[in-house]
């Protein structure tokens, strides 16, 4: 039977020149050196020569080719030039010289039949295809014919003749009935070579009067049938009855009973035959023989052995096969027919032929000016083929002559070739079974040297190991290549390093002093070129201390220790292993930094553990065996694997399965409790087992499921509770029969990889999966709502295919189907894929900015139309950046910002914006491939915002009756200021607060003298700037009026500073990171004080923790703090009783910016937010019983000195209210406040982080384009009336509110 052929893939647009030849050059698959080197053509892709086509589509004769020009294509049928602008039913593929003729819309396949060659030129040359003959396949129809039924004695042979209608390519023909079921065949019937059914002796159950041969045209997918055969089979007895009624008795009757005969041969007839089969065909020889009993078939080769490997046997060993065939397999081959009463054999005399095959193709030629080559075409065949030379398709005795060029038989020699000697040549080697065709470019370039190695390679190489340094170039004439090394270093010779003909230098034992920069210089007679890289030599890794053999009892305790040394620069990795396998999922292995312990050792953990030590660059291993024994003085049951099975057997053999029955080998202690069953194939994986099956412990017999097409042997393994058994020996050999494949690939997907291309991918089937030879796929595709027919093609076994000058971005339904030569799979599903996505065309337009505060922007974009987006829409990104700062007129870097928008978004939150500044902005859509145009800038401006507290504020020259304040503006005014706020008030020796005095000053002013003072008194200031919008945050100092002069001496002046004469300590500030925070600050006083650092949570009722500072230090770090929690702190001097700084409170980082979530949405904070509301509400309610009595109601004596005058009523020490009076006085009202944090935590730029919005490297957003979490103001609370902050409520400041 004829194959069917297939098409085979096109491969990806790529010049390639293979090795070279003699002197010819090697050139590097560089794409972009490739691209800029001219080429002739080379055929890549063309149609079989045999080309069967299905006369119902249309004929698609491939023809493809590179080159650089791209070369045109032209075509010749029957050997004239085929003009297909002439036929209206014929087209040519753009950029490529595939034809394609219609049939389905008229055209008739008949009239298209003959012989096609097709012809790729450029200006180098022209290469040409095959002969390609186009044949369209044809299915006819049974003839018809009186089929009388078939009486036959039982015993008797019977052949039923098939004789299929012939047709293009020939049928596979099989037998069913009217069920459609196939008729079963044994030794005793079966099918033939030539179709008919064979009954070596036919039997009472034979009797049938559906017969009926079907014959499968594949290329057509047609099934002819034959009309039903009647076979009626008399049996003897029934024979003898039918007489017996119709004679008398005196007649004498009877049938002779069924009589055994010696064998005859049915098929072939004769005693000998001949057969002709061609090298590398499959040899198929058949013998059928009639006897009874059945006779058994055997082969055998006269003066031979039949090659083993090569072998099979199929038909119930009726047909030898031997696939592969060459010419040693040429002689006779007997078959013998043998039964209980004789033999009988048939001499097969086998000629092997062969068409032309290659020795040594043509292979193409680069060459510089002035070169010597050679092109070498050599074929061998049986007959000898002749050899015939073209160039440029044209035969090489007319062609027009070149100097360079000499023709000797299969051997082309070319002498100092130059450019115009560029062209292509075609062998041709021929008998009478066939011809090869190859085409061989000779292409002449003249280029300077050039190096394709990248610059500054970096190599890292373990000390005593060779290290490979690469330098890969190319250049015509080929360049030579020197090595040095260091800037001013010598050229490199010697035993110690090994040149390598690509460039390569090899330094074979790499030592620490090969470390450093080596250089590689390559030059031809048309320039010089040079590159650099650079070697680091590592020390090896090594186990210092390997874990060693462990003997231990049986719930004891185990250690392994694994000390490694190693490069400094490199990371290692330890693994253990136990057995070569992973550790088991158990706590009692516990694995240390350099060991390995087992706890409560077990049986089970008995083995061979290994330590391996794994960097980048080298790989260590150790191993030792831990042996478990029992606790004496028990004696110990030895217990052992099993071991393993014996006398493996096959019987019932079928097509998918067969039975495998063993003996259990000896359990030694512990019950088998299963069996497993593996299998090795043979034909596609020799030597490798699987896994087929198991079953339990007290089974010896298995049915197998089987695939087609897999040469089987099996073994089993027997399991107990100690270990597995070692392997059975192997079973006898089994082939299965080939079969059409059962299933199709998987995970098929089309995506694009250029803008115009379809790149089709799948999982290739495995070897047993196949169910036969010639495994292919054919992949078809069309475009998706498009009225438009499937395009296939059948490629080898690969998994990918590139469909190439597709539209951008269109959908594409793709499907695969797997064949072999049985058949095709079953139809595929159809999956959905997409040609290749460019960068979006367009920008968005209308963008509009809403400025929401000073810190937030609401940014609008209308959608781009989806055509132009031109692949899968990703989103929109926004890029912004601040211009310059409103109040300071002064341009800084600019620091593009992205933020990025998933989906089909049209608007989106810009958070972290400065109060006063003026900003930019642009969008763009963002598709698979990247991101599209930019819209036009857009500017908007922020508005003004409170102001960050002032940079500093210091208290000199003491008198007795005033103080001088100097102080510098706030880093961050956002805006323009109109004014600083002081607020100041006594402290007495009892710490209470005496009234508090507000002064407004100008804007423009830096310094003030505060007179009319108490002499000797310590005063408390708290000093802010405002802007239009408010006041910003505050900073607090206290400073000391001297006492009266005729008690104490004025203060020294040292170096134009008043030496304050109250010790003070002020300016404390903090740096917080997550866990730790650095405290310091500034000590005005005596000498040798000792300082301390009290610290706690703010707004806690727990005591301070108290920290001793060692020696006079101005700094301390604390340690051991709570990621994102709010502290504060204060410092003080031992032996001052009660003199410490002011408060100062400070909030550590966050434990992990992905981790923060919205406390809003935690249940715990929902329960504790009720119970604290239910709590408000009593005290609500029993504040206004007893107010309506009147009265004060006085909750605590005393506030705390130190606390802001305007943050009293909740005191941070017990969380008790203050008094509460409806007299009107002339203090100031006091207000609740926020935590400390709310107060002092202060960030010179924008409190909004990015981590908290958007997507990508600046957050996230929500799918109305708001970002996550709380967005609050983090104004601080102010002391003064009537500022109080505006900040949106959110359950974090609730909370605050009753910390």
């Amino acid at each position: 039977m004829m194959k069917k052929k297939s098409i085979p893939a096109s491969k990806p647009f790529l010049i390639l020149f293979l090795c070279q030849i003699i002197s010819a050059l090697d050139v590097p698959l560089d794409s972009k050196l490739l691209e800029e080197l001219s080429q002739p053509p080379t055929i890549t892709h063309q149609s079989p020569k045999d080309y069967i086509v299905d006369p119902r589509e249309n004929i698609v004769i491939q023809c493809e080719a590179k080159g650089k020009p791209p070369p045109s294509f032209s075509w010749t049928r029957n050997g004239t030039h085929f003009d297909i602008d002439k036929d209206a039913q014929v087209t040519m593929k753009p950029n490529s010289g595939t034809l394609v003729i219609n049939i389905m819309n008229g055209g008739k396949a008949e009239a298209y039949e003959g012989v096609y060659q097709c012809t790729a030129r450029n200006e180098r040359g022209a290469a040409i295809s095959n002969n390609i003959v186009i044949r369209p396949s044809r299915s006819p129809l049974w003839t018809k014919e009186k089929l009388e039924p078939h009486h036959v004695r039982e015993g008797d042979s019977l052949v039923l003749h098939c004789r299929p209608p012939v047709g293009l390519p020939p049928p596979i023909i099989f037998w069913m009935d009217n069920a459609f079921q196939r008729l079963p065949q044994s030794e005793r019937v079966s099918q033939g070579l030539n179709g008919d059914l064979y009954f070596s002796n036919v039997q009472p159950e034979d009797t049938r009067e559906d017969y009926i041969c079907y014959a499968r045209f594949n290329h057509t997918q047609t099934i002819q049938q034959k009309q039903p055969i009647s076979v009626k089979v008399f049996s003897m007895d029934s024979l003898n009855d039918t007489i017996a009624a119709n004679l008398s008795d005196t007649d004498i009757y009877g049938a002779k009973p069924v009589t055994e005969r010696q064998p005859v041969l049915l098929t072939p007839t004769g005693s000998t035959s001949t057969k002709v089969e061609l090298r590398g065909n499959v040899l198929l020889l058949e013998c059928i023989a009639a006897g009874l009993p059945t006779p058994v078939i055997r082969w055998i080769k006269e003066g031979g052995e039949l090659p083993s490997n090569r072998t099979f046997f199929e038909n119930f060993k009726k047909t030898l096969k031997i696939i592969d065939v060459s010419e040693a397999d040429s002689g006779n081959y007997k078959c013998i027919a043998r039964n209980t009463l004789g033999s009988v054999h048939h001499v097969i005399s086998v000629t092997v032929k062969a068409a032309p095959y290659w020795i040594t193709a043509p292979r193409n030629l680069v060459l510089s000016p002035g070169e010597d080559g050679t092109l070498i075409c050599r074929a061998n065949g049986n007959p000898k083929p002749s050899i015939s030379w073209l160039a440029n398709g044209v035969p090489i005795a007319i062609a027009p002559e070149d100097p360079s060029r000499k023709v000797d038989g299969d051997t082309i020699i070319f002498s100092h070739v130059q450019e115009r000697s560029s062209a292509v040549y075609q062998c041709n080697a021929s008998n009478e079974y066939g011809y090869l065709l190859a085409n061989a470019f000779v292409n002449v370039l003249a280029e300077p040297p050039r190096i394709l190695t990248p610059a500054n390679k970096l190599y890292q190489v373990i000390a005593d190991s060779p290290a490979l340094l690469d330098c890969a170039y190319f250049g015509s004439p080929k360049p030579e290549i020197e090595w040095f090394k260091g800037v001013k270093g010598s050229i490199l010779r010697g035993n110690e390093y090994v040149f390598h003909d690509n460039g390569t230098l090899e330094i074979p034992v790499a030592q620490k002093d090969s470390t450093g920069t080596y250089t590689c210089v390559a030059r031809n007679e048309l320039g010089k070129i040079q590159n650099e890289v650079h070697l680091e030599i590592k020390d090896p890794t090594m186990i210092i201390k390997q874990p060693e053999y462990k003997v231990v009892q049986r719930y004891g305790q185990v250690s392994f220790e694994c000390i490694i040394k190693h490069d400094s620069t490199l990371l290692p990795t330890v693994i253990w292993l136990k057995d070569n396998d992973e550790l088991p999922d158990d706590e009692r292995f516990l694995v240390g930094k350099d060991n390995l312990t087992i706890m409560n050792v077990t049986d089970k953990d008995d083995g061979t553990y290994t330590c391996i030590v794994n960097t980048t660059l080298d790989s260590v291993s150790a191993s030792a065996v831990l042996t478990v024994v029992a606790a004496p003085p028990t004696p110990a049951i030895i217990y052992a694997r099993p071991n393993p099975p014996f006398d493996l057997e096959l019987t019932g053999q079928l097509e998918r399965s067969i039975e495998l029955s063993w003996i259990p080998g000896d359990e030694n202690n512990s019950p088998i409790t299963h069996f497993v069953i593996e299998y090795e194939d043979g034909l596609h994986e020799p030597g490798v087992w699987h896994y087929q099956t198991e079953v339990p412990g007290t089974q010896t017999t298995v049915q197998l499921k089987l695939s087609p097409y897999v040469n089987y042997s099996f073994r089993v393994v027997a399991v107990n509770k100690i270990g597995r058994s070692q392997p059975s020996e192997p079973s006898e050999q089994y082939l299965t029969k080939s079969a059409s494949p059962d299933e199709n690939p998987a995970n098929v997907q089309g995506i694009g990889s250029e803008p115009d291309n379809l790149v089709i991918t799948w999982e290739s089937l495995k070897g047993f999966q196949s169910n036969g030879p010639g495994l292919q796929y054919k992949v078809s595709w069309r475009q998706k709502d498009v009225d438009d027919e499937w395009t296939s093609v059948i490629v080898a076994n690969v998994s990918k295919y590139i469909v190439s000058g597709t539209p951008t971005f269109v959908p594409y339904e793709i499907k695969v189907q797997a064949l072999n030569d049985l058949g095709y799979a079953p139809e595929p599903s159809e999956v959905i894929g997409h040609s290749g996505e460019d960068l979006p065309m367009v920008a968005p337009g209308n963008v509009q900015v809403h400025v929401i505060n000073s810190t937030l922007a609401k940014v609008h974009w209308d959608p781009v139309p989806l055509k132009t987006v031109r692949g899968h829409l990703q989103g929109y990104k926004v890029y912004y950046w601040k211009v310059q700062s409103l109040s300071r007129r002064s341009r800084r870097h600019v620091e593009k910002k992205i933020l990025t928008f998933r989906g089909n978004k049209t608007f989106g939150m810009l958070p972290g914006l400065e109060p006063y500044s003026s900003y930019k902005l642009n969008v763009r859509v963002v598709n698979g491939k990247g991101e599209g145009p930019a819209s036009p800038d857009k500017v908007f401006k922020t508005p003004e915002g409170v102001p960050s507290s002032p940079s500093y504020l210091k208290i000199t020259n003491p008198t007795l009756d005033s103080l001088t304040l100097e102080w510098g503006s706030p880093t961050h005014p956002n805006g323009v200021l109109t004014s600083y706020i002081l607020k100041f008030q006594p402290i007495n020796n009892t710490h209470e607060l005496g009234p508090l005095v507000e002064i407004r000053i100008p804007a423009n002013e830096s310094s003030l003298i505060l007179k009319n003072l108490n002499y000797s008194t310590r005063y408390k200031f708290y000093f802010n700037a405002q802007t239009s919008v408010g006041s910003g945050s505050q900073i607090t100092e206290e400073a000391v009026t001297i006492m009266d002069e005729a008690g104490i001496l004025h203060p020294a002046v040292v170096a134009g500073k008043v030496q304050p004469l109250y010790p003070r300590i002020r300016n404390v500030t903090t740096a917080a990171a997550e866990t730790y925070a650095n405290i310091s600050w500034e000590y005005e006083g005596p000498d040798h004080a000792n300082f301390y650092v009290e610290y706690g949570v703010a707004g806690s009722k727990e005591d301070w923790k108290k920290e001793i500072v060692n020696g006079s230090r101005s700094f301390f770090v604390l340690k051991g703090l709570t990621p994102g929690t709010a502290y504060k702190v204060r410092v003080g001097a031992e032996g001052l009783s009660g003199f410490r700084s002011s408060e100062d409170v400070f909030e550590t980082g966050p434990a992990m910016a992905s981790r923060q979530v919205d406390i809003a949405t935690q249940g715990w904070f929902i329960g504790l937010m009720c119970a604290v509301a239910l709590l408000i509400l009593i005290l609500l309610i029993v504040c206004f019983i007893r107010r309506n009595k009147g009265g004060k109601y006085p909750v605590k004596e005393k506030e705390d000195a130190h606390a802001d005058p305007e943050i009293q009523p909740m005191k941070e020490d017990d969380g008790t209210f203050g008094e509460y009076s409806d007299a009107e006085d002339h203090k100031p009202l006091k207000k609740g406040s926020r935590t400390p944090s709310d107060r002092t935590v202060k960030k010179e730029d924008s409190d909004d982080s990015l981590v908290d919005y958007g997507e990508g490297v600046n957050g996230q957003f929500n799918e109305d384009g708001s970002f996550i979490g709380q967005y609050s103001g983090k104004k601080e609370k102010e002391p003064a009336e009537g500022n109080e902050s505006s900040e949106a409520p959110s359950p974090v400041n609730a909370m605050n509110s009753f910390v």
